[in-house]
């Protein structure tokens, strides 16, 4: 993802393109699964401190360019929304309990869910756990 195509998301999300907003955004189309707020500050070790990022990531999550990824490890992790709704591109994610990392099964959707009259969904987050095809391995 290039500087005009963040910029682009970003101008389309009503935010303005700061450095330290495109450096985290990079990082967040680098990555390949889910990433936590440490891994962010160790990627961008010499660009931007811990609150920086995180403060990044919170306004990121509130304008729906980021999805929070709870996966149990006690470590909040953070991915890239795909374009469109904010529900539009969720899918089932998966825990090693092994090796911590969180996998991305982005060709399986979440069920859907029929909830009662009366309740208000924000957030969807289905989170399976078992051993990675590494750590079966081992």
């Amino acid at each position: 993802m290039g500087n005009d195509d963040i910029n682009s998301v970003l101008a389309e999300k009503g935010i303005r393109s700061t450095s330290n907003r495109i450096l985290v955004m990079r990082e967040l189309a680098k990555a390949s699964h889910p990433v936590s707020l440490a891994d962010l500050e160790i990627s961008l070790e010499f660009s931007m401190d811990k609150a920086s990022i995180f403060r990044v990531l919170e306004l990121f999550s509130a304008k729906h360019i980021v999805r929070v990824i709870e996966d149990g490890s006690r470590s909040l992790k953070y991915e890239l929304c795909g374009s469109g709704a904010h529900y539009s591109d969720q899918h089932v994610h998966f825990y090693c309990e092994q090796c911590k990392k969180t996998y991305c099964f982005e060709d399986e959707s979440v069920p859907v869910v029929n909830i009662p009259k009366g309740f208000s969904l924000h957030d969807i987050n289905y989170m399976m756990k078992g051993f990675c095809p590494n750590c079966n391995k081992r």
